[in-house]
């Protein structure tokens, strides 16, 4: 059984509004609704949402340690974004 905690309607509304965001604040944003969510929340949100699990968890080290990432950027220093 998959673990769904969201209706399809809610699950719709998540994703308008994640893919409305910054590349960073789509990071914070899915670590904080996995945080809600608890056991699980990260495998759910990153199928829900098309990301990786690794990013979620990149989001997580950041609500935890904002100074990982200086303000106004989206990336560390020296990274690339991925070509399509």
């Amino acid at each position: 059984m998959r673990f769904t905690p969201y209706t399809e309607e809610i699950e719709s509304s998540r994703c308008l509004f994640y893919r409305s965001l910054s590349e960073r604040d789509r990071r914070r944003y899915a670590a904080t609704e996995a945080v809600k969510l608890g056991h699980g929340g990260i495998l759910y949100l990153s199928e829900l949402f098309g990301c990786s699990e690794r990013t979620i968890r990149n989001g997580l080290a950041e609500l935890d340690d904002p100074l990982l990432l200086p303000p106004g950027r989206s990336r560390k220093k020296g990274a690339v974004a991925n070509a399509p």
